[in-house]
């Protein structure tokens, strides 16, 4: 494999976008402003190789720079940490902040993981749980909705799930900076085949009703689109976006959690597929929204540092609540 072979681009898929509609060669980037980033993308490339225990020794000196360096992250992670774990005194939060940034720091090298292991290495990091329970709706040609949050490593445990099921599609949001945008799309493309940007929702709808293809989607970041709902979060009211009740209803779709933790001691991920939920949706979009985030939560409690913390989840409220993440 060449120095960028796991960016190589794999052309037009059938029934989806090139891998994400808009992907460039990385020789649309060898303008001076991209050289930090290619070198330290280079780097990353040569560290992955390194044995997997070495990678999260390394992701915690990552994480520690993060913590240092991230003010305006860390501070929306302090807030997140104090809203919801009200019971946890002040010390005991400081350390979940810290091995919050020690799980980012480690998910740096979940990525290149995500990009450059052999299918072989990732098959042995990463354990799938309850795979029936997303195989047999496939094979039936449902619709699929493969319902996640921001968890770990889901890339990584995205490919290991890609092997057993090779026809997926995710659910995303184009970054600003162009280079860190094509470098996220090729590494997404290693983990599902078909990439719908977020506002072609058309696109999700089509498949749902064409059936069989699973659609990762996931509702737990702050919305304030059309619709917004507010529904607590670890007991904190949020903007939620309900639109999952919505995309539920098309045809013959369900409802398939699927969800990852990082295991100690350097033994890798696991990826627990649930059954379908059942009833659902309820026809009421705020009940069912309260049922996935206490989904979430009693998934997020068993590693609570591994969510995604720096995400200012409770920002644009209604003014009455305030904005807890003002200084």
């Amino acid at each position: 494999m060449a120095a960028w072979g796991g960016f190589k681009s794999r052309g037009r898929l059938p029934g989806g976008h090139v891998n994400g509609a808009e992907g460039q060669t990385l020789r649309a980037f060898l303008a001076p402003r991209y050289w930090p980033l290619l070198a330290g993308l280079g780097l990353l490339r040569g560290l992955s190789w390194l044995p997997y225990p070495l990678l999260t020794g390394l992701g915690w000196g990552a994480g520690r720079l993060m913590q240092a360096l991230l003010h305006r992250r860390r501070h929306a992670a302090e807030v997140n940490l104090a809203l919801c774990f009200p019971e946890l005194d002040e010390s005991a939060r400081r350390r979940l902040l810290r091995e919050h940034f020690t799980s980012l720091g480690i998910g740096v090298f979940d990525y290149a993981l995500a990009m450059w292991a052999s299918d072989r290495r990732v098959q042995r990091l990463v354990q799938l749980e309850g795979l029936e329970n997303l195989l047999k709706p496939v094979r039936e040609g449902r619709g699929v909705i493969l319902l996640s949050g921001h968890l770990p490593a889901i890339e990584l445990t995205g490919r290991a799930l890609a092997l057993q099921v090779p026809d997926m599609a995710a659910i995303y949001r184009p970054h600003k900076n162009p280079l860190i945008h094509e470098l996220m799309r090729r590494g997404r493309s290693r983990s599902v085949r078909r990439q719908i940007p977020k506002r072609d929702m058309r696109q999700m709808l089509r498949l749902l009703k064409q059936g069989g293809v699973p659609v990762w989607y996931a509702s737990d970041q702050s919305f304030r689109g059309k619709g917004a709902i507010l529904v607590p979060f670890f007991g904190v009211p949020a903007m939620t976006n309900p639109a999952l009740s919505q995309l539920a209803r098309i045809g013959d779709t369900v409802v398939v959690p699927y969800l990852t933790r990082r295991l100690p001691r350097a033994r890798g991920y696991v990826a627990r597929i649930l059954p379908p939920l059942e009833d659902f949706p309820s026809g009421d979009p705020a009940a069912d929204a309260l049922r996935v985030h206490r989904l979430l939560e009693e998934h997020i409690r068993e590693a609570p540092a591994q969510y995604y913390w720096i995400h200012r989840r409770f920002k644009d409220r209604p003014a009455e609540l305030g904005n807890p993440y003002e200084q």
